[in-house]
């Protein structure tokens, strides 16, 4: 384990994560038309912000180096998920409606909800 100073502050919190994606105005559709996250700002094809409750931006969205491209193959590294996490159950349940709704599914057993966008696709293991 690398050696440190100091701990970090409890209070520390991500204030935002910026996604490399191929298309666009696909996670737009995700992200806004889905999950009912709000689009802050937009630079033509290349860019978007989109927040909950009127941040700046909790998601970035860019093709800066990704425009067309094809999700990571098995094997390489990368970001595996972040968390959207839902005020109240009933909450969580009208996102996973909608989800279920658009037909999207995930390729992947995973030991909680979890969303892969770029496949378009989401799952829950069960068992």
């Amino acid at each position: 384990m690398p050696n440190r100073s100091e701990p970090i502050d409890p209070r520390v919190r991500i204030g935002h994560v910026h996604l490399k994606v191929a298309d666009l105005e696909r996670l737009l559709n995700f992200y806004c038309g889905i999950l009912g996250f709000e689009l802050m700002e937009r630079h033509g094809d290349e860019a978007a912000f989109v927040s909950a409750g009127g941040y700046h931006h909790h998601i970035g969205l860019n093709t800066w180096d990704s425009a067309g491209g094809s999700p990571p193959p098995p094997g390489t590294t990368g970001l595996y998920h972040f968390a959207i996490l839902y005020p109240t159950r009933a909450e969580l349940a009208g996102a996973l409606r909608r989800l279920l709704g658009a037909n999207v599914r995930h390729p992947y057993w995973v030991r909680h909800w979890a969303l892969d966008v770029e496949r378009w696709t989401f799952s829950r293991r069960t068992g």
